[in-house]
């Protein structure tokens, strides 16, 4: 195995690396706002919750939808191959 097979995850890796680094700074700002906005009576705190969770779903459902596809093939030819070799057709 060559050395340039892992030169592209590892660009990925560092290129991920690097914009995550940078998204840590917004976490400070969004739980001052949402502290200050609940202390004066707002909602965004309940809003963004709800925003949390929403994308927290859609990959998991998207992901669910895949494997219901991807497994779905494969279970009906498990059971497919069980029906005929446990009730052969007989022939007359």
């Amino acid at each position: 195995m060559t050395h340039r097979k892992f030169i592209p995850s590892i660009s990925i890796f560092t290129f991920v690396v690097i914009c995550n680094i940078n998204s840590f700074s917004q976490c400070a700002m969004c739980r001052t706002s949402v502290e200050s906005d609940l202390k004066s009576g707002g909602s965004i705190g309940t809003n963004l919750n709800t925003g949390i969770i929403y994308l927290m779903l859609i990959p998991y459902i998207v992901l669910m939808t895949g494997a219901y596809f991807f497994f779905r093939k494969q279970i009906n030819a498990k059971v497919k191959e069980w029906k005929d070799k446990k009730f052969p057709v007989k022939q007359a």
